[in-house]
């Protein structure tokens, strides 16, 4: 019925989507919140030092734990063995290593013959990520914990030696001429007190400050096509080639279109050449298909998300200084259209999504992927359909010039259809708007180099007004902890044990309502014939016709009958 709690794992951060199921039985509802986030810890929690050769070390001074010690660290390795550190005696010693891919031994001799503790992990500890080890020892017990495996404990013999002396410098990594630890550790602390791994490494040769490989542990992270970058001790995001903003590239750059207003991107800038111009925006230097001689593009990707309310209108326009043209628009019924005229054919390829209204105000999200005469849409989280460009048709989108958002301003001759579709322009909302590396609505709203290429006409408004929730598809049966395998299946909420959950309620709620306005009503009753009683009328048993009677014993007879034919028959005065 409820879940709660902390988090308390920097690695379970940032909290990317919250997944609610069971919502479709009458009655059902959830309640979601996240916060407050408060982020806490030391400055030595990123302290760390990488080791690259087998033979690396760092020392400090004599490790001080004679009865006591308490180390605790995290490592990082591809290495399936190696020394963590070790400080040694006459006869006694204290080491931490990794033994293999699945084992971490903790080891030690405080003058009574060695103890080793091992613990064994059912899955590699050499993977690249993140683990921890705590080892502690006492003159009780030993113990050693690696990540949340269970906790291997040895207990101290009741009798023998319980000091542990050391004299020698405390090494982290190769000592003695045995195999060091390659890899990184960070946050070395040592009976509370941290050990500053990063200065020491600076004037330690095959010893390198800070960690390197975050991006492996972290990387994905960076979401919607941002790139990991390696920092001095963490890593951040580049957004710079997506259509999106943030620490971690998922936020949104949108803004509000009012009628009449545009958008158009540059890709040739004044001074800079058409074949440069391609070779450095349209096309991925990591594509060895595509070059800039060329001047032409065989493939595009193109996504944007929209919300309109009017039909028909220009979404986006992609021109050239040839008659080819890319566009995207909502036809007078509000279903979308996909156009493309490469060239070879008399008319362009129209592709029509007319299986619903996309005029309702409603965000959509759009992708179109074409890579020769294949061409790829996804329409918000419908499945892909594949489309194909007629076999007459080029395969070359031919010098592309300008990309146009809202309405088309381009001299020349213009389809038909798109200059009637032109007026009077698009009203609603564009967001990460995105053609190969190009994001002109960012480009618009953030300062960066390719802020020249862009031209606006009107008052262009960032809004997250086209931002939607994220939409998780559907899960399959396996991985779906709400599928129940038959109708019958034992499960506490279903739709019948609901049902009559709710009649009974509402029947015992109902009963409760009708006895306090039962009560409400009695003790009203009671309390106004109290007051009527005490306080008003004051009544008599005097006989009617008093008023007018000449006696009281005329009034008495004139009231009674009985009384009267008393008097008449058996009972007469006479006065003598």
């Amino acid at each position: 019925r409820k879940d709660s709690g902390m988090l308390s794992y920097k690695e379970h951060l940032p909290v990317s989507q919250v997944v609610v199921g069971d919502l479709d039985r009458p009655g059902s509802e959830a309640k979601v919140s996240l916060g407050p986030v408060r982020c806490q810890g030391d400055r030595n929690y990123w302290n760390a030092a990488s080791f690259v050769t087998s033979s690396s070390y760092l020392h400090f001074s004599t490790f001080q734990g004679e009865t006591s010690a308490d180390i605790s660290f995290y490592f990082k390795t591809s290495a399936s063995d190696g020394v963590f550190l070790e400080n040694l005696g006459n006869t006694d010693f204290i080491k931490l290593e990794l033994k293999s891919a699945t084992e971490v031994s903790f080891s030690f001799d405080v003058g009574n013959g060695p103890v080793e503790i091992v613990v064994r992990s059912p899955n590699p500890l050499n993977d690249d990520q993140w683990h921890r080890v705590n080892a502690e020892r006492n003159v009780k017990q030993a113990s050693l914990q690696v990540d949340q495996l269970p906790l291997e404990v040895r207990k101290a013999p009741t009798e023998g030696h319980t000091r542990l002396e050391l004299y020698s410098q405390l090494y982290v990594g190769a000592a003695g001429g045995q195999r060091g630890f390659l890899g990184c550790i960070r946050s070395l602390r040592m009976n509370g007190v941290t050990l500053d791994l990063e200065e020491r490494a600076k004037v330690t040769p095959g010893v390198k400050p800070g960690c390197s490989g975050h991006c492996t542990s972290y990387g994905m992270y960076c979401a919607n096509g941002g790139k990991c970058v390696e920092k001095y001790n963490g890593y951040s995001c580049d957004c710079s080639k997506t259509a999106y903003d943030g620490p971690f590239c998922i936020k949104d750059v949108g803004a509000f279109f009012e009628e009449g207003m545009w958008l158009r991107y540059n890709f040739h800038s004044p001074g800079t050449s058409v074949k440069d111009l391609v070779s450095r925006t349209l096309l991925s230097s990591a594509d060895p298909e595509i070059t800039a001689p060329d001047l032409s593009l065989n493939k595009e990707e193109l996504s944007f998300s929209f919300s309109t309310t009017k039909s028909p209108c220009v979404l986006l326009y992609v021109s050239s200084y040839t008659p080819d043209f890319m566009a995207v628009l909502v036809n007078p019924m509000g279903n979308l259209q996909i156009r493309y005229n490469l060239g070879g054919t008399k008319e362009p390829y129209n592709i029509d999504i007319d299986h619903r209204n996309m005029a309702n105000g409603q965000p959509h999200t759009v992708n179109v992927t074409r890579n020769g005469r294949d061409i790829v849409l996804q329409l918000d989280h419908y499945p892909p359909t594949s489309y194909s460009l007629p076999a007459t048709s080029d395969i070359q989108f031919n010098s592309p010039k300008a990309l146009f958002l809202g309405k088309v301003i381009e001299i020349g001759k213009i389809d038909q259809d798109i200059y009637k579709y032109n007026t009077p322009g698009f009203t609603g909302c564009l967001s990460r708007v995105q053609f190969n590396q190009i994001a002109p609505l960012k480009a618009a709203l953030r300062p960066t180099n390719a802020s020249s290429h862009v031209h606006i006409q009107g008052e262009l408004v960032e809004s997250n007004c086209g931002a939607s929730p994220l939409t998780i598809p559907p899960m399959s049966a396996a991985t779906d902890p709400w599928h129940l395998d038959s109708a019958s299946a034992d499960f506490p909420y279903n739709g019948q044990a609901i049902g009559d959950g709710v009649n009974r309620n509402s029947a015992i709620i109902g009963g409760v309502i009708a006895v306090v306005i039962f009560t409400i009503l009695c003790t009203l009753v009671f309390l106004i014939r109290y007051m009527f009683r005490h306080k008003g009328t004051y009544h008599t048993n005097e006989a009617k016709g008093a008023e007018s009677a000449e006696s009281a014993d005329a009034a008495i007879m004139n009231n009674d009958p009985n009384f009267t034919e008393t008097i008449d028959e058996s009972k007469k005065e006479w006065l003598i």
